[in-house]
């Protein structure tokens, strides 16, 4: 009897939170590139939670999967399951061009802790973890956050 109230309490809550948890809205993110002088590069576009931990892939740039594994941080976190990047990935970017890719991102991760960051890779040269970060929050929208490697700048819109 406890199993089926509890069932009844979940249902409704999910019910009621759906809502919420539909509303979206679209955010492009630009991510300019280096004038570095290599190959294209490999970009992992991805999600942290507050604490820095893993929470879903936005997109990834180049399409050899075997080559994943050169972005160490998104690598670790996708556990470069397919099923993470499957319809979310294209073409590398090339040297000093920028990577634009507009999403759904749900509401609720917004102004949440929540932070976007790019792992990069390019062949026969250094991966760069966490290369570029931002925090996804409305005072963020328009700001340009500088790259370690082969970012020049990440930065968002809504």
């Amino acid at each position: 009897k406890a199993m089926k109230k509890l069932a009844i309490i979940l249902g409704m809550a999910a019910i009621i939170a759906l809502p919420t948890l539909a509303q979206a809205r679209e955010v492009t993110f630009t991510t300019q590139l280096q004038n570095y002088g290599g190959d294209g590069a490999y970009l992992a576009l991805y999600l942290v939670d507050a604490n820095g931990t893993y929470q879903r892939t936005l997109w990834v740039a180049g399409k050899k999967a075997k080559y994943y594994k050169h972005l160490p941080d998104w690598a670790r976190g996708s556990g470069l399951r397919s099923s993470e990047y499957d319809g979310v990935t294209g073409a590398s970017v090339l040297s000093g061009k920028a990577l634009d890719v507009t999403l759904d991102i749900p509401d609720a991760l917004i102004d949440a802790g929540y932070e976007v960051r790019v792992d990069t890779a390019v062949e026969d040269m250094r991966d760069n973890r966490a290369d570029a970060s931002a925090p996804l929050t409305s005072d963020g929208v328009g700001k340009s956050f500088p790259g370690r490697g082969y970012v020049k700048s990440l930065s968002y819109s809504f």
